[in-house]
């Protein structure tokens, strides 16, 4: 009888494993990259495409640290994203090109923003919450518009990525990339102990009900301040690195519409699972990449002339596929696998 037991229960293990070893699998992937580029013979396009994936990856996880765990809805998240892109560029300008220069800077100028804007935002709740933090965020992509030493509406082209200690490795797409690496794992890491502390748990238990928990001795407000600033600064990081990534900064890093592709991304991927967020960046982003082939290839029995409609106006069927995967994939990519793993 023992003997039966363990083999009945051995198939129920193997899928636990399997889906416990997502993180892993989604960083060993990132790991293994560079070697697949190298192979492709497109290394410089690879790259570039999979750099860009793990800095969204970063900004999408540090929203769903305080949407996920705090239900806290930001709509003015880009803002973060903005401050870390010109912390980077208006000190390049300076002559400060140094990333252990920039990035406390960047951090800093991030954490206060947050600290300012989040002791008012969460003074409110719900619809409030989600407007004030959109106008916060509006307010700060004008400001960026109106600095005309830096470019203003047209942008600031950097003349060259951040130096390291002095040393211009960052010139290279392969280190960079692996930088890229680095912060997103750090930020992760960061990320899992945080929720898996006492502090996570009463930002969770802040969600569920801030009453219970302000009735048992915690402030959820300060909790709730903490966790924002935490996540302003990790999508400030973000920022830093896509200003390096594309050696360019504009204040559409900042808009609303990008706000709301990074809440799109957590959602995509299952609220309230870090490495779901990135799945969802990734998933959205590749999406956004190819689909415009895919629609091409997929329509080889339509004529021409329609054909190239679909192919050119391809956002017209992105965007309801989002809307039908975010309404009837319950709980995102993640909740699909857990489907699959209770299954």
């Amino acid at each position: 009888m023992t003997e039966l037991a363990e083999k009945q229960s051995a198939p129920a293990a193997l899928p636990f494993l399997r889906f416990e070893l997502v993180p892993i699998l989604i960083f060993a992937a990132f790991a293994a990259a560079p070697a697949f580029a190298s192979a492709s013979g497109a290394e410089g396009y690879v790259l570039s495409l999979l750099t860009r994936v793990m800095i969204f990856g970063l900004a999408a996880m540090s929203l769903d640290l305080i949407l996920g765990y705090g239900a806290l809805v930001s709509f003015g998240h880009a803002a973060f994203f903005g401050i870390g892109a010109y912390g980077v560029g208006i000190l390049a300008s300076h002559g400060i090109e140094d990333a252990l220069i920039q990035i406390p800077v960047a951090l800093a100028a991030s954490a206060l923003f947050a600290l300012v804007t989040g002791a008012i935002s969460l003074r409110t709740k719900g619809v409030y919450f989600i407007m004030i933090t959109l106008a916060f965020g509006q307010m700060l992509f004008f400001l960026a518009t109106s600095l005309a030493p830096y470019g203003g509406d047209d942008g600031m082209t950097l003349a060259t990525r951040s130096l390291l200690g002095g040393s211009g490795i960052l010139e290279n797409d392969f280190a960079f990339y692996w930088a890229t690496l680095v912060c997103l794992l750090a930020a992760y890491a960061l990320s899992r102990a945080i929720v898996a502390s006492r502090f996570g748990r009463v930002l969770r238990g802040t969600r569920e009900n801030a009453t219970r928990m302000e009735a048992i001795g915690f402030q959820p407000f300060r909790y709730q301040l903490a966790a924002y600033v935490i996540s302003g600064m990790m999508a400030g990081l973000a920022g830093c690195l896509l200003a390096n990534q594309a050696e360019f900064i504009s204040p559409a890093f900042m808009t609303w519409q990008r706000s709301g592709e990074l809440i799109f991304m957590v959602v995509l991927g299952g609220l309230g699972s870090l490495h779901g967020a990135i799945i969802g960046a990734a998933a959205f982003l590749l999406l956004e990449e190819f689909l415009p082939e895919i629609l091409h290839a997929g329509s080889f029995f339509l004529n021409d002339d329609i054909r190239w409609r679909l192919t050119e106006n391809w956002q017209m069927v992105f965007g309801p596929l989002l809307i039908l995967i975010v309404l009837f994939v319950r709980g995102g990519i993640m909740g699909l696998l857990r489907r699959g793993h209770h299954g």
